[in-house]
């Protein structure tokens, strides 16, 4: 038997306010056609592949530790280095940069403070992998 993971939650102050910014993240994630989230809604969601949701829930309390799970994001069309860039022009705050010519990551938040990778695209694996 196994499991397949139906959503994945994080807690928010401001759970429209974060949907929203990670549907500029994520581009394979969008806004639930049928019940859409709405400014001041206590949990908002985007729906992604394989009908996965990402969900926002509101919580009183501030992020006050490092994530336990994070995301680790491989851009689609862009390098690594720009897709940071990208990020960085969004709202995401540099944490760790980890970044060499040839391998390594960037460690960004979101607005709220949390924690998740950029790593280096599939284009640029093969480059590095082929040269």
């Amino acid at each position: 038997m196994t499991s397949r993971a139906a959503n994945f939650c994080f807690d928010a102050a401001d759970p429209y306010a974060q949907m929203m910014w990670w549907s500029q993240v994520l581009g394979d994630y969008h806004l639930e056609d049928d019940d859409p989230s709405r400014p001041g809604d206590e949990e908002a969601g985007l729906i992604g592949p394989n009908n996965t949701f990402l969900l926002f829930l509101k919580v009183p309390e501030p992020k006050t530790i490092k994530n336990r799970v994070h995301f680790c994001l491989r851009s689609t069309d862009l390098t690594r280095d720009e897709e940071v860039d990208r990020l960085l022009g969004l709202g995401a705050t540099m944490v760790n940069d980890l970044r060499r010519p040839d391998r390594g990551w960037a460690v960004l938040a979101d607005p709220e403070g949390n924690e998740f990778c950029v790593l280096m695209s599939d284009a640029e694996l093969a480059a590095r992998d082929n040269a």
